[in-house]
């Protein structure tokens, strides 16, 4: 027996060897073997039979099955983390955590136009939506602000509340108000300027306050109940004044200004006004006009154009040449006639269109484009001819006749004496004295040589005869030719 129980130690250790991994293949035979197979008997007694050999058990690798679990885990999150907006994240009151900024853009917006506002106070309560009133915000930008600001991995910037700026579209909800309740809407009426044809001047026409439901306290409403995290609220659709988008402040600036630039509206060249226009006509180019509450100027291209049409009979001119009064050695006595330069007018074809952009700009003077043409200047040379044997006195031009008439000189004892002088002074009218005489209001004195001048008679009429007490008696209506054309300079012959 002592062999028969070392045997199974024996198996037992070779199936051990054979454990190794160098005896890997026999062991599997062995097994195999001893599954069917059955020791021969000794010593008669019943033959043993090998028991199956139990296999090794395999090791259980929990911790790493454990491990990539939460590593995966563990990776999805980060991930997550750099794609969502942080938990507890709410713009204008709407929450977005735990979103991709586009779906938090979707969220915002679509919180926004579900948000009800139930009108009261107007009889029935009539309910609209965000969406009826035209309500948006900026949704996709403040999202992404949202997610900038405050991602998911940024800890500290969980439960951040982000403020966003809601609007209502003006026309859309004035339109679903009025819709909703007709009754508290009765429109103001601008202020307005008109043109007053009896005083030449615009006037103001007064604003008329009206009623309406205030949207701008409406969107106050709305923007504060999403921010505390609501979705319904309460509005009074009562009437409300209604302020005329354009005062009578604003009409009185326009009225103002119009009126400046009627008192200088024209067309120019340099700084002369040399085609004035006058307040009617202006009034007659000039609209004003009232755009979404703001007034304006429209200036009427076609009426202007009526009064360029007349431009060039206006402003075209011949040059003027100058004149001057000059003695025989050219020295000026006087300038006779100023000289004027000729002009014309350029391209009318653009005036018309531009004076209408100046006008709707509020300037009135347009410089007109002209080309001068330069006036020449002519000496005149004046003399006075007293012929005493004839009794003539003739006023010559650059040697050329003038004038002439019949005169009287001084008679004996008062002769007028002969020689070359120059009129020396003017004198209007004066009294007249000498040792034997006094004649009063003697008009037109032109004096030439001492206390002997021409001058004005009424006292005779007997031109042609000596008759004076020295001085060149002469008509009245010559007198006082002779005194306008010769200046003091003008050179007197005085000869028999």
């Amino acid at each position: 027996m002592t062999d028969l129980i070392s045997a199974p130690d024996a198996a037992t250790e070779k199936t051990a060897e054979a454990s190794s991994p160098a005896d890997a293949s026999a062991t599997a035979v062995l097994a195999n073997d001893a599954d069917t197979a059955a020791m021969p008997p000794v010593d008669g007694e019943q033959p043993l039979a090998w028991a199956p050999i139990e296999p090794a058990p395999k090791k259980k690798r929990l911790g790493l099955w454990i491990g990539l679990g939460l590593g995966v885990i563990a990776l999805g999150a980060g991930a997550a983390s750099m794609v969502l907006i942080a938990p507890g994240t709410t713009v204008a009151g709407v929450p977005v955590g735990w979103m991709t900024p586009g779906a938090a853009a979707d969220a915002i917006s679509n919180h926004l136009a579900g948000t009800t506002v139930t009108l009261t106070g107007a009889g029935d309560d009539v309910v609209l939506t965000g969406a009826d009133l035209g309500a948006s915000i900026d949704s996709r930008a403040l999202a992404d602000e949202a997610f900038a600001s405050n991602p998911m991995w940024n800890v500290s910037a969980w439960g951040t509340a982000l403020p966003g700026a809601i609007t209502l579209d003006p026309a859309k909800a004035d339109e679903a108000l009025r819709d909703a309740v007709p009754t508290s809407f009765d429109d103001p009426v601008d202020a307005a300027v008109t043109f007053d044809a009896a005083t030449g001047a615009y006037v103001v026409v007064p604003s008329e306050t009206g009623t309406a439901i205030n949207v701008a306290e409406l969107t106050d409403a709305i923007t504060e109940t999403i921010a505390d995290g609501g979705k319904s609220l309460e509005f009074s659709g009562d009437p409300s004044p209604a302020i005329a988008s354009v005062s009578d402040e604003d009409a009185t600036t326009v009225a103002t200004s119009l009126n400046t630039m009627l008192g200088s509206i024209g067309f120019y060249i340099g700084d002369e006004r040399t085609v004035p226009v006058d307040a009617a006509t202006a009034a007659g180019w000039l609209t004003v006009v009232d755009t979404d509450g703001e007034l304006g100027i429209v200036a009427d291209q076609a009426a202007i154009q009526a009064t360029v049409d007349t431009l060039p009979a206006l402003v075209d001119r011949a040059p003027v040449n100058a004149a001057n009064v000059v003695n025989s050695s050219g020295k000026v006595l006087r300038a006779e006639t100023e000289g004027v330069n000729g002009r014309t007018i350029g391209d009318t074809s653009n005036i018309a269109e531009d004076f209408a952009a100046q006008l709707e700009n509020g300037d009135g003077i347009y410089d007109i484009t002209v080309t001068e043409t330069p006036f020449a200047s002519v000496n005149l040379v004046r003399t006075a001819d007293v012929n005493l044997s004839t009794q003539t006195a003739s006023f010559y031009e650059n040697g050329q006749l003038v004038n002439s008439w019949k005169i009287s000189s001084g008679a004996a004892g008062h002769a007028t004496q002969t020689g070359n002088f120059t009129i020396r002074a003017h004198v209007r009218i004066q009294d007249m004295k000498g040792a034997d005489y006094i004649t009063k209001d003697v008009p037109w004195v032109t004096y030439f040589n001492g206390d002997q001048a021409f001058h004005g008679t009424y006292w005779h009429s007997n031109f042609g005869h000596v008759m004076s007490h020295g001085c060149v008696n002469m008509p009245i209506s010559a007198a006082k030719w002779v005194y306008d054309w010769a200046p003091d300079g003008v050179e007197v012959s005085v000869h028999y």
